[in-house]
């Protein structure tokens, strides 16, 4: 078992799939960077605009490759090439295979570590903006669909690591003076309304708790000096 953990580990760097996807969204690799965004910019087009299914665009995307590569050979036999070329670097190794359950893993589990960091600690900052996040989220899913939020993240994700790495330190500024004037508000909230509640909730709870002191009944002395005289 150990012997195949580490074979596994030592064919999967840690940073090849992530610094594969950092230089196509940084476009460093531009051919596939395009290539990525002339896609989605495609799909997106057909199955919003043209309200064309998915199954349909998938079918012609399939027959065009199979057309391609149809021809291609066809052209390769007639100059008296060898069609076996085409299919040499077109194999699924199970190098990239654990490569891609890799990633696909790293991502799950940082995700739920995410979810329970932020449900566990005991900033209540992160906790309200996270849940603020959210929320514009799902403010934000009812005016597009699937389709049109998956296209926007992903021209986002090819725009804004690029205008991040370029304006890197006034982004950097600007964020800290947000989280400062985040922090200062805070503070003020904490100590105007949390903190007057929690003391007003434990005084509370204080005079419900404490039980009375019952009154002394009265000794009946004047029955007593009756019976003596």
């Amino acid at each position: 078992m150990s012997s195949t953990t580490t074979q596994s580990s030592s064919v999967l760097p840690s940073s090849t799939s992530g610094t594969m996807m950092r230089d196509i969204f940084f476009w460093k690799k531009k051919k596939q960077s395009s290539l990525v965004l002339l896609i989605s910019t495609a799909t997106w087009v057909l199955l919003q605009f043209y309200q064309f299914n998915f199954v349909t665009v998938l079918s012609w995307v399939a027959m065009v490759i199979v057309v391609s590569l149809f021809l291609w050979g066809n052209l390769l036999r007639l100059f008296g090439k060898e069609t076996t070329e085409l299919l040499s670097g077109e194999e699924i190794t199970v190098e990239s295979a654990l490569k891609v359950a890799m990633a696909l893993r790293t991502w799950t589990e940082e995700s739920i570590r995410w979810m329970f960091k932020v449900g566990a600690q005991s900033d209540l900052l992160t906790f309200a903006s996270t849940l603020f996040g959210l929320w514009l989220l799902s403010q934000v899913g009812n005016y597009f669909d699937f389709l049109t939020i998956q296209y926007i993240g992903i021209v986002m994700g090819m725009t804004l690591p690029v205008i991040y790495s370029k304006y890197e330190d006034n982004i950097k500024r600007l964020s800290e003076g947000v989280k400062k004037q985040l922090h200062r508000y805070y503070d003020m909230f904490d100590e105007k309304v949390i903190k007057k509640v929690t003391s007003m909730m434990g005084t509370t709870t204080t005079s419900s708790t404490t039980t009375p002191t019952p009154t002394p009944t009265p000794t009946p002395t004047l029955e007593k000096e009756k019976k003596v005289d």
